[in-house]
């Protein structure tokens, strides 16, 4: 989505990615293959390049150290600006834990001497109808704890407003979240008007979460992951609403009725 925003709007573009063919095939954009793990390759394809916009790694046991790595390299390579996507709240004592390795991945660019600019995501509406099971249940310790998603098409908008004119956004953190706060038992209440299947949200205790979960054979990272995202609901860690969508982009940041109502990008 951004890498079309910035075509759209006359930016020149090197595409970083792991599979050329999967590369979106746009004017002023190439290709570039590497990983982020791999410092040498990342160094090389990030030579020449003074604003880089860095997507967080899929999850996975090393994802830190593909970031350390990918970030020293930028550095290495002259990269004079970085474009960071986070996450809300990241703390190095998150309740959710992968909002602690992007609070040391946040540190590293910190470190690095570069400019940097932090697009701190709230949970992801996208995401929100893949945690409902088959038999339309969500099922998770988030309690009556609420949180402000946000739609990844506004996380897109907001990334190209930045990458338009970074000098301007030198140093600056950004909350983007929804434009509303809800409990998962209100959300499932959307998601059944807005997708015409009954969904309902099904409180558990930490302990029935991880044995509910224990049936997919996941490492415990992954788990840890997967029951913390709904701890960190129950904390607070995950409310409150901000202005920066607006501020970024001049428009309102979706609901999550209106994002079941919006075509795939």
């Amino acid at each position: 989505m951004v890498a079309r925003q910035l075509a759209a709007s006359g930016f020149a573009q090197r595409l970083l990615v792991r599979d050329a063919l999967r590369a979106p095939q746009l004017d002023g954009a190439h290709a570039v293959v590497c990983s982020y793990g791999d410092g040498a390759a990342s160094r090389q394809a990030l030579e020449g390049a003074k604003v880089l916009f860095m997507v967080s790694a899929a999850e996975a046991e090393d994802r830190l150290q593909q970031h350390y790595a990918f970030v020293d390299a930028a550095a290495e390579a002259g990269v004079e600006h970085v474009v960071y996507t986070s996450f809300y709240g990241a703390a190095p004592d998150a309740t959710f834990t992968l909002a602690r390795d992007h609070y040391a991945t946040e540190e590293r660019i910190k470190a690095s001497g570069m400019e940097y600019t932090l697009l701190r995501d709230n949970f992801y509406l996208d995401f929100l109808p893949l945690m409902t099971g088959d038999d339309g249940v969500i099922r998770g310790p988030a309690g009556d704890g609420v949180f402000s998603g946000v739609a990844r098409e506004d996380i897109a908008r907001c990334a190209h407003a930045v990458l338009r004119d970074p000098a301007i956004h030198k140093g600056m953190t950004y909350n983007l979240t929804g434009p509303e706060e809800l409990t998962m038992a209100q959300a499932a209440e959307v998601l059944s008007s807005g997708t015409g299947r009954t969904v309902r949200y099904q409180p558990e205790t930490l302990e029935e979460a991880y044995a509910s979960r224990a049936s997919y054979g996941a490492p415990q990272w992954q788990v840890d992951a997967w029951v913390s995202t709904y701890t960190a609901m129950a904390a607070g860690e995950m409310a409150g609403l901000s202005p920066d969508v607006h501020g970024l982009t001049g428009q309102d940041p979706i609901s999550l009725a209106e994002f079941l109502t919006r075509p795939v990008l």
